[in-house]
């Protein structure tokens, strides 16, 4: 019925046309057009200017041309980012509420890597990731999207994954009085296809198109056309269009239906909406006589559409919808209701996706500032240069820790220690309002420290070993929550000593070694609360242990499998001890990522790195740890810890199965542990909290600590076997629930040994060069002395009891101030016998007061504040062996006697049955790295009062 139009254009029509594109907006005085590594400006054919680079990144060492077929004439350079993990952004300037259109193109040719994949994003919303691989066809990629500009500059960011990310070209387009974003303001759209229906050339764009839209034919999407479509060609001089003329003027039509189908997909559901463009190029046709059905994957979507339904030639329609792998585009004629079957001149499909919030505004202004007066003479910087995009997310910049708050991330620590960084400090820094720790040491920042405001949340500040002059500001000093201030070892800073808002202030008095607690009460505080704290900021690792080093590349066979090494590895020791033959198999890259299916169950995230899920092939599940290039621990740790683990196992150690030492990744392996962490289940996020009763979390404290005898050569459990490991202490350093794994049984392993070293022998200084610990576990003579021993183990697991008794984090300045520190809330009730009052409330009725009250005592005691009234931890096995002994009898006696009620349950009364006093906790035993305790009685188990 309907054939080809063969419509003579009069002369009339062609000047109207022409004039239509003529008045059409040609001005490009508003695009961003940017040719990656140009040498120069140019204008191409559309009369469009582009710009180098340069002026984002002025390095033009990361620049090459790509292979291309000898009859390419397009641009030919890319600029790639040799980045192992963060990202890489271009700013760009937008206005505030305008939509824009932003177009990155990735060029392929043969010299781009065959294994990369990065993510491309806009702000801080994810849109789209960059593939290549070998049989990925020769072609280029364009990512594009329409937002809406949140503020007077937007950033295009290059995520890393896997490989260089890499980009070509890249451009920003103004889209004034678009429909794209009416009712999508928080909404990015990410362009899938923009077709010219009946288009045979190449791309229509600029200055046909005034926002520069590309409109395709669709011979170059590959998409499905229903057969015996036929072309439609005409001139309608009576329209206002939003899409060019010279899209419009062709397309297709068919006597009962049209249909076009898209293949590429995501695999999931998602959300789209599709821009449909009809324009009538029959000026014969008159209203109800073309009228058909819009159907997106056999949904009916607009029934009985009449292109001229609003009085003119010209009408679009947008639809919304959920697909997933395909969308099926379909209009069919409404038969015996219409003359001509359906027409359609272009479309666009377009996927949604949420807008994604960044960092706080005023936090990302703030620390662009003070990034800028960095770069004045720090130009080189290798941290600066890092810093690219928004400071949170989706990778925080280096020496960041952001958290959400009001819904966007905020930043509450700065650690640039050791940064080689000089020159004035940066006064904006006080403009980061959320800023609860700031660490600068070990610099050379220069100049006076800048005023800070009295609304400062600042609990944490080290501003030593820089060359700062002046006074310490009254508004630094007096700062309401400030618990830690270090500012020695600046050589012309005024001697004078500054008047502190509070006694209980950890510093250095402006020394270059920090000196220690004069009382008991501010080295306890030091050591829960304000200097854990300040650990976490801490820069640099020096860990000194005595090893052979034996890392080196595996050997593989033909098919790339790893190559066992069965090996003796052995720490050095006084002893010429002899070990048993540790296997640790050594793992390619490539096994690891099969094993894991390339890094795609994250389970958690610790100072080390990711720990990703994995299945071997034999079947057994397994843990991978992987170092972030942005870790503070470093190879030393990587080292340590597969060199202790290689040289020891035990069944309350986590073993070590293997390694990965492979482009300049540095990956541990290690079985999985079902049942995650002691922190994950008591204060975990809800998904992994699960309540445990109280014999099942005294056993777990046994687990971790216990002093059982081991069949082989090694002689005790958990703790106390690394501190009896072959006649010399190895201290493990960073004890706390997470780092007490859960197997499926429920049996409480210790992980985590890259900060773990040997105790000082005689005649070692004693002296640490560094501290290493976590927020609240901390032990504060530790810290203030920064002499090692093994009772600082002790403390951390007398924390670990408080834990499992409570069920409160050790840390949480969320509370209220005198609950920040669980060691300094709980006391008093222990002292006063109200453990009742510290009791976690999902165990209470669910304990024997004398076994509750054996614990809690022992976690007194390795709290104390001065080592030597601390108990070793095979007092502490014998004390928790009691507990569970005598929890497990009074199950039993209560079953027998429960009629009577001769047992209690609960409260503070310790009598429930008759213990032998002897078998308490006795005085600290001496060990050669403590001195012997001066009160015999600091373990006198406490009376009821």
């Amino acid at each position: 019925m309907m054939g080809v139009y063969n419509w003579i254009v009069s002369g009339a029509e062609c000047f109207i046309v022409c004039l239509l594109i003529l008045i059409q907006p040609t001005c490009a005085g508003d695009f961003v057009s940017i040719n990656c590594c140009a040498a120069l400006n140019s204008t191409d054919k559309n009369n469009i200017s582009w710009i180098p680079d340069y002026g984002w990144f002025p390095n033009d060492a990361n620049c090459q041309n790509i292979t291309r077929a000898a009859n390419h004439t397009g641009y030919d350079k890319i600029r790639f980012f040799q980045i192992d993990s963060g990202k890489r952004c271009y700013n760009l300037p937008t206005n505030k509420d305008q939509d824009y259109l932003i177009r990155g193109t990735f060029l392929y040719g043969y010299s781009v890597g065959f294994s990369l994949s990065f993510d491309v994003l806009i702000g801080v919303t994810r849109i789209s990731t960059v593939k290549s691989f070998e049989d990925l066809k020769a072609e280029d990629l364009k990512v594009e999207g329409i937002f809406r500009a949140t503020n007077q500059h937007m950033d295009f960011c290059l995520v890393h994954d896997k490989g260089s990310p890499y980009i070509s070209q890249l451009e920003l387009r103004p889209l004034e009085d678009s429909v794209y974003l009416q009712r999508k303001a928080t909404t990015v759209l990410k362009l899938v296809s923009r077709i010219g229906v009946g288009n045979a050339g190449d791309g229509i764009r600029h200055p046909d198109d005034h926002f520069d839209r590309i409109w395709e034919n669709p011979n170059n999407e590959r998409i499905f056309i229903s057969p015996d479509s036929t072309p439609a060609r005409s001139i309608i001089f009576n329209a206002s269009t939003t899409v060019p003329l010279k899209v419009l003027k062709t397309a297709l039509t068919h006597q009962d239906r049209l249909e076009f189908v898209h293949n590429s997909l995501n695999a999931e559901d998602h959300n789209y909406t599709l821009f449909l463009y009809f324009l009538e190029l029959n000026s014969t046709i008159s209203p109800r006589q073309r009228v058909f059905n819009i159907y997106v994957n056999n949904e009916l979507h607009h029934k009985e559409f009449d292109i001229q339904a609003n009085g003119s030639y010209y009408n679009e329609v947008e639809l919304n919808v959920i697909a997933k792998e395909s969308l099926n585009l379909t209009l069919i004629k409404v038969k015996n209701r219409s003359v001509f079957g359906p027409i359609l001149n272009a479309y666009e499909i377009l996927q949604v996706y949420p807008w994604v919030q960044g960092t706080n505004q005023q936090d990302v202004d703030t620390i662009e500032m003070v990034k800028n007066k960095l770069l004045l003479l720090n130009k080189e910087n290798l941290v600066l240069q890092s810093w690219s995009g928004d400071p949170c997310s989706p990778l925080p910049w280096k020496g960041l820790t952001c958290q959400q708050m009001n819904g966007s991330p905020v930043i509450i620590r700065l650690n640039i220690s050791s940064s080689n960084l000089r020159g004035p400090l940066p006064a904006n820094i006080t403009g980061l309002t959320n800023l609860m720790q700031l660490n600068v040491s070990h610099n050379d920042f220069t100049g006076k420290i800048p005023e800070f405001p009295s609304s400062s949340k600042l609990t944490s500040v080290d501003l030593s070993s820089n060359d700062l002059v002046g006074f310490l500001p009254n508004s630094l000093t007096s700062l309401p929550n400030l618990t830690s201030l270090y500012y020695g070892c600046n050589a012309h800073f005024s001697k004078e000593s500054p008047s502190f808002n509070s006694s209980r202030l950890a510093t250095d008095y402006g020394a270059c070694e920090r000196q220690g607690s004069t009382s008991e009460i501010q080295g306890i505080v030091i050591g829960t609360v304000a200097c854990g704290s300040f650990i976490l900021a801490l820069g640099v690792a020096l860990i000194c242990i005595y090893r052979q080093k034996f890392l080196s590349l595996a050997n593989f066979d033909g098919n790339r499998h790893p190559m066992t090494r069965n090996a003796i590895f052995s720490l050095p020791s006084s002893d010429d001890v002899d070990f048993k033959s540790i296997t640790i198999q050594v793992f390619t890259l490539e096994y690891i990522e099969n094993a894991t299916h390339k890094y795609k169950t994250l389970i958690g995230e610790g100072g080390f790195g990711s720990v990703f899920r994995g299945i071997l092939p034999d079947g057994q599940e397994v843990a991978v740890k992987v170092r972030s290039s942005t870790s503070i621990q470093g190879t030393r740790e990587f080292e340590n810890e597969l060199n202790l683990l290689s040289s020891i196992r035990h069944e309350n150690l986590v073993p070590l199965l293997g390694y990965c030492c492979e482009n300049d990744q540095q990956i541990l392996v290690y079985p999985f542990m079902s049942n995650g962490s002691l922190q994950d289940r008591l204060n975990g996020e809800a998904a992994k909290r699960k309540t445990l009763d109280w014999p099942t979390r005294l056993s777990i404290a046994l687990g971790a600590a216990r002093g059982k005898k081991f069949k082989i050569i090694f002689h005790y459990s958990g703790l106390t076997h690394l501190h009896t490991f072959a006649g010399r202490c190895i201290i493990h350093r960073d004890v706390k629930s997470s780092n007490i794994l859960l197997d499926q049984s429920m049996n409480a392993k210790v992980a985590d040994f890259g900060f773990s070293k040997y105790a000082p022998q005689e005649g070692d200084s004693g002296a640490s060069l560094e501290v290493r610990g976590t927020a609240g576990y901390l032990d504060p003579e530790y810290y203030s002395t920064q002499h090692l021993s093994a009772k600082s183990d002790v403390f951390s697991f007398g924390v670990v009891l408080l834990e499992i008794v409570s069920g409160r984090e050790p840390l949480n300045i969320h509370r209220p101030r005198n609950e920040w520190s669980l060691v300094e809330w709980a006391k008093p009730f222990i002292r006063e016998s109200k453990i009742d009052e510290i009791v976690d409330s999902s165990i209470k009725g669910g304990y024997h007061a004398e076994a509750m009250w054996r614990v809690v005592e022992a976690a007194l005691a390795c709290i104390e504040p001065f080592s030597a009234y601390r108990p070793c931890m095979a007092d502490i096995v014998r004390e928790l062996e009691d507990a569970l002994i005598i929890e497990n009898n009074a199950s039993e006696y209560m079953k027998s006697i429960d009629s009577i009620g001769g047992y209690s349950l609960g409260g503070s009364n310790r009598f429930s049955i008759v213990i032998d006093k002897k078998n308490v906790l006795p005085p600290p035993t001496p060990t050669p790295t403590v001195p012997s305790p001066i009160n015999s009685q600091a373990l006198a188990p406490l009376e009821p009062r």
